[in-house]
Order: C-alpha cells, then sequence, then structure tokens
C-alpha cells in the first residue's frame, strides 16, 4: 500500500479499490439498501458494495481523525485553562459538476450519523451562497454560474466562522435546482452540530498570498478534512450528458422549471445543447477552479466511467 508516484514525491498515498476496502476491518454497516438508494443521486451508481468498500473505510478513518481532534481539543483547553464549547468537525467535499458531489455528501452524512455515540451531523452545500440570478444578471454573470465570483463568499465564510465559532442557529440560505435560484427568505439553521459537511465545486480554492502579509481567509480554512472527485474530462462529460437528458424527461418538463424550455428537445439537439452547455461554462470552471485545487484535498476518490471509485488517495500526516 506504499504510494504510487512515478516521481516517489507525492505527498499520498495511493490505494486500490481493493486495498482500500480492507481497511474496513470490523467497522459495521448501518445502512439498509433503500436507504443507500435514497442518498443516490440521479446517474450515480452507489450500491451495498461501493458503501462498503469506499465509505464504510472512510467512515472509520473520520471516526479516528474525530476522536483525535477531540483529545487535541481537550488539551489546549487545560493547557489554557479555558471552557471553550466544544466545535464542530467541517468535512468539505469538493469536485467538478456531474462527479457525484451530492451523493458522496449524503452517503457521508448517513453513515456518520449512525456512528455509536450517534453524533449530530448537518450538511450544506454552497449553492445557496450563489448571488441570486437577478444579481448575476445585472452583473454579467449567469454564464459564470458556478464560478468562484458567482457566490457571496463574505456571507459563506461568515457562516463558517460562525459555526466554527460554536455559535447557535447559524443561518445558510437554501437554493432550489428547479427554478435555479436562490430562495428568498428561505434558510437552514445549523446548531453547533458534532459534525458538519460542506459540498461544492469550489470549495477547496485558495487566491495568491497578499503581499502585506494580511490574513485573508478561504473557505478551506475551516475545514478539519475535505474530500475530492474526481474523472476524466470525458467521463464527466458524458455523466453531464446523460443527466441532462434523463432530466430532460423528468425535472424539466414541470412548467416551474426554469430549464423547462428543453423539456421538449429531440434527442440529437439536447445532446448538442447539453454539450455545448458543458464546454462553454463547466469545463472552462473545472479546468480554472476546481482541478487546480484537487491537490489540496485530504482525500482523493477517483471514479471510473462506470461511477465506482477505482482508486483512493490518502494525504500523508
Amino acid at each position: 500500500m506504499e504510494q504510487r508516484a512515478d516521481d516517489g514525491l507525492s505527498p499520498y498515498r495511493i490505494f486500490t479499490r481493493e486495498e482500500w476496502a480492507e481497511l474496513r476491518e470490523d467497522t459495521p454497516m448501518t445502512l439498509t439498501p433503500t436507504e443507500i438508494a435514497r442518498v443516490r443521486s440521479l446517474h450515480d451508481r452507489l450500491d451495498m458494495a461501493e458503501v462498503e468498500d469506499i465509505y464504510l473505510p472512510l467512515s472509520r478513518l473520520l471516526w479516528l481523525y474525530v476522536a483525535a481532534t477531540q483529545r487535541l481539543f481537550r488539551a489546549q483547553q487545560r493547557f489554557l485553562g479555558t471552557e471553550d464549547a466544544k466545535v464542530p468537525y467541517i468535512i468539505g467535499v469538493a469536485g467538478s459538476v456531474a462527479v457525484g458531489k451530492s451523493t458522496t455528501a449524503r452517503v457521508l452524512q448517513a453513515l456518520l450519523a449512525r456512528w455509536e455515540n450517534t453524533p449530530r451531523v448537518d450538511l450544506v452545500t454552497t449553492d445557496g451562497f450563489l448571488l441570486p440570478n437577478a444579481v448575476l444578471a445585472r452583473e454579467v454573470l449567469m454564464e459564470r454560474k458556478g464560478f468562484p465570483e458567482s457566490y457571496d463568499l463574505p456571507a459563506l465564510l461568515r457562516f463558517l466562522s460562525d459555526v466554527k465559532a460554536g455559535r447557535h442557529r447559524v443561518r445558510a440560505p437554501v437554493y432550489s435546482h428547479l427554478v435555479y435560484d436562490v430562495q428568498p427568505n428561505a434558510w437552514i439553521e445549523i446548531d453547533r452540530p458534532d459534525i458538519l459537511i460542506v459540498e461544492g465545486l469550489n470549495v477547496l480554492q485558495a487566491g495568491r498570498p497578499p503581499r502585506d502579509g494580511k490574513a485573508i481567509p478561504y473557505v478551506s480554512d475551516f475545514f478539519d478534512f475535505s474530500v475530492y472527485l474526481d474523472a476524466d474530462e470525458s467521463v464527466l462529460r458524458a455523466w453531464y450528458v446523460d443527466r441532462f437528458l434523463t432530466l430532460r424527461g423528468t425535472a424539466f418538463t414541470d412548467p416551474a422549471s426554469y430549464f423547462h424550455r428543453y423539456a421538449k428537445l429531440p434527442d440529437e439537439e439536447a445532446v448538442a445543447t447539453a454539450t455545448s452547455i458543458w464546454e462553454r461554462i463547466n469545463l472552462i470552471n473545472l479546468h480554472e477552479n476546481i482541478l487546480p485545487t484537487r491537490q489540496r484535498a485530504d482525500l482523493i476518490l477517483t471514479k471510473g466511467e462506470s461511477h465506482l471509485v477505482e482508486q483512493v488517495a490518502l494525504r500523508r500526516l
């Protein structure tokens, strides 16, 4: 299970699927097939075998990390002589459009909440922190939706800062994929969970350090652990087009859907439309903003064409 980097300098240990699956040891399966189907996103392949081979070993690893972090927190309390409230352990999940971030975030939430001490595990997506469509349109950013500049970054940073400070009832805005916009006056409240999972395209992004040395916070500064979902570009494009075609006959048929105009496209035109959206927006975002953050993750799950994880890379401590 030693690293297999060609240059021998990789900060990661690389595992085959079979090697990683062995690390589950005696971690129990706590989800039923019905529950697994419930957390699976459109077109993702998540079954009992995938949970057993990939996510149960990851659950075991995270249990060890969370326990170690809690011990360190108590040691620091003793050292400082303080009685600070316990703060949430925050896990970031990043990766391209259509790679399966939502499925990974939800299955992790379900597994972690079934630990022996039944921790409270909350999940937030950064979609809720996108600027409203009216603002994006005014700033000519609709074609850049999902790019870093399309988010209300100060609001997201305030949210994470408040959560990490252990504040009660911190609000996060809600995004509707049906209307493709932030829902006005809709919120979810995060009230000091044991674990918070934050899922989004650009959550691992960092910028250039300021020349004057002043502190500039990044979203990833608040993470205790991070996961990057990876796949080849050609595979991601195929998954995106397949998802678009499925939505054309399901969610897009709702007159309230932002994409209702695509519901009656013939197959050939639908494929061309989806491919154009992918190349004009999502592929550029992948190249410019998402893929460059892959090496900042603590864990990289690399998927094959079948949607199954084929390789796991774990950053060395």
